[in-house]
């Protein structure tokens, strides 16, 4: 475990390999590590260093109980790249994590040479909203459904039909999600982020080039958000993967990260 003071605050990183650098931004209420099984590997047996760590209000980076803004997320991503020299850099995000990256390529470019941005979308729609204000409401309520029910759930809103279609996968699914700790204060604060004004048209400023990955079955982020990142951004591809829900880079991992290491190649 590695750490940084970054804004007042102190996070928490992790190095893994050598060579070319690649900073890996997670999404929301989800901690660094969930990189580590498929991501990872593929990235260091391909010759790249990936840097993976915690948002704040995750812990064991600092928790910001007294609150903390999206700006405050992406000023973190920046002190991060800085402290560590590791400018100009790849980023890879998903869901949350892509819209940081996509604000950095906006505020500090020279710190960026490309990134792969995942899951993503450039404005609000009604039902991002209505599911970040269910959770809220719940979370707020004090209510804690049980662990099983809240497992259903999350695997109906993150994974694929072609996923849950399989028994053996959508058990594994269910236990894995179970096991999952309810959100806390700072993961309650994210969940403020899904709110956000329409950023398409600031996206066409973006000078650097992106591969833009959406998930079929996407639920939170569907590929028609996705799309209209793709077209905003003047150098952005832009590729659909099939039968993968919100958690399709765990859905299916050796796709996405042939596509993440064959963009990340075009650079080396």
């Amino acid at each position: 475990m590695a750490w940084m003071h970054a804004n007042g605050i102190r996070l928490h990183y992790d190095v893994h390999g050598t060579g070319d650098p690649v900073v890996m931004v997670m999404g929301s209420a989800a901690k660094g590590h969930v990189w580590n099984e498929y991501q990872i590997p593929a990235l260091t047996e391909n010759g790249f260093r990936a840097v993976t760590f915690d948002h704040r209000g995750l812990p064991p980076t600092d928790e910001c109980v007294e609150g903390f803004t999206f700006d405050d997320l992406v000023r973190d991503t920046v002190s991060l790249v800085e402290e560590l020299g590791l400018g100009p850099v790849r980023l890879v995000g998903t869901s949350l994590g892509a819209r940081i990256c996509q604000e950095l390529m906006l505020t500090r470019p020279d710190l960026v040479s490309g990134a792969v941005l995942m899951a993503t979308r450039g404005r609000a729609d009604v039902m991002g909203l209505a599911m970040a204000a269910a959770e809220k409401e719940l979370h707020d309520s004090g209510m804690r459904p049980p662990p099983r029910y809240a497992a259903m759930v999350r695997a109906l809103q993150n994974l694929s039909p072609a996923t849950l279609a399989q028994p053996g996968p959508a058990s594994d699914w269910l236990d894995i999600l179970a096991m999952g700790a309810p959100p806390g204060r700072g993961a309650r604060t994210h969940m403020e982020f899904a709110e956000m004004p329409d950023r398409l048209p600031a996206y066409r400023d973006i000078q650097r080039p992106c591969l833009v990955i959406a998930f079929a079955d996407d639920r939170i982020n569907p590929p028609h958000l996705g799309r209209e990142v793709a077209k905003s951004i003047p150098r952005a591809e832009f590729e659909v993967i099939e039968d993968c829900g919100h958690y399709g880079y765990l859905e299916a991992p050796d796709q996405v990260n042939e596509r993440i290491i064959q963009f990340l190649r075009k650079g080396v």
